[in-house]
């Protein structure tokens, strides 16, 4: 897969830390920074586009960080910022909590809120996600709460999340550009659970909150069990042990039912591999096993149903070679 390197040696020293600032604002959101290294400021950072999903890491010597209301309003590309501390430390502040980090914690932030953060360490190296809010829909007393939220990325959710990262980043050429939706459809779940985890946690949160947190917690066990043709929505219901008219429930501000969520994302993966050149081998059958249609003639149906044409002719014209 193919990534960005950026280095604010690539100009000379007195362009430095003006380059990394508008750097930061194109692959972040822009922000007032403060360096005691401003003279001669050192910084690198390798950047992979997953799609939507944005995975960086980078190094750099200590800086202070500020999003004030003039920027936000300026730009806010209103994502969730999740940033792995490697090396360094930090502290965070927002109007609601103030957070410190060390290594091994997980920074969760916001573009939309007004934030100060401090790092130490020289140099300081991190590994950061991007994640647009329209992916992980929350009402916004919810977001202040995850928002600043310590975690630890040493054990539970917070270390899977960390591992896939650490992994996605140490080797990103094993990837090709094929797979990016794919790595894109594993980290959403990974954290939309983290985010059901930190908001089950909090015993003070009121009845919707919880609701939504529970909604979120299974959306995620869908997409990681995708491949199961068991995967209905009495089966979902007895494993979060709740009712399967309290799941329909919590489904209600989706744009569809339980079941049709669960058949349009399977749908949609096997598109994708059914479009996918270093697929084309694969029978469309095995495909659709794939992706929890064992029964060839249902997944025909529905994928006819869906997109208005067999599975086989939407591979044949997709992969017709080109001019």
């Amino acid at each position: 897969m193919d990534e960005m390197v950026f280095r604010s040696e690539d100009v000379c020293a007195a362009d430095r830390f003006d380059y990394w600032s508008e750097l930061l604002g194109r692959t972040h959101a822009p922000m007032e920074l403060r360096s005691d290294h401003a003279d001669d400021f050192r910084a690198s950072q390798r950047v992979l586009d997953l799609g939507a999903i944005t995975v960086w890491t980078h190094t750099f010597q200590p800086l202070v960080f500020r999003r004030t209301p003039k920027l936000i309003r300026q730009s806010d590309p209103e994502t969730y910022h999740l940033s792995l501390v490697v090396r360094g430390s930090g502290v965070s502040v927002w109007r609601h909590r103030e957070t410190e980090y060390k290594p091994y914690d997980l920074f969760i932030n916001s573009s939309s809120l007004l934030n100060d953060v401090y790092s130490t360490g020289d140099p300081v190296q991190s590994v950061a996600l991007e994640v647009p809010k329209a992916l992980l829909p929350l009402p916004r007393d919810v977001a202040g709460r995850i928002v600043g939220a310590p975690v630890s990325a040493r054990e539970g959710m917070g270390a899977l999340l960390a591992q896939f990262l650490t992994q996605l980043i140490a080797d990103p050429a094993a990837y090709q550009p094929c797979d990016r939706p794919r790595l894109a459809a594993v980290v959403i779940p990974l954290v939309a659970a983290l985010f059901a985890h930190l908001l089950e946690a909090d015993d003070c949160l009121p009845p919707e909150t919880r609701q939504r947190a529970l909604a979120l917690h299974i959306q995620a066990f869908i997409r990681e069990h995708l491949h199961d043709p068991h995967l209905t929505p009495s089966a979902i219901a007895a494993e979060h042990h709740i009712s399967t008219s309290y799941l329909h429930r919590l489904f209600q501000d989706e744009d569809a039912t339980v079941a049709a969520w669960i058949r349009r994302l399977r749908l949609e993966a096997a598109r994708r591999d059914l479009t996918d050149p270093a697929l084309r081998t694969i029978p469309i059958h095995a495909i659709a096993a794939r992706w929890g249609y064992p029964r060839a003639a249902e997944f025909s149906r529905a994928y006819r149903a869906a997109y208005g044409t067999t599975p086989s002719d939407h591979r044949h014209q997709a992969l017709q070679p080109r001019e």
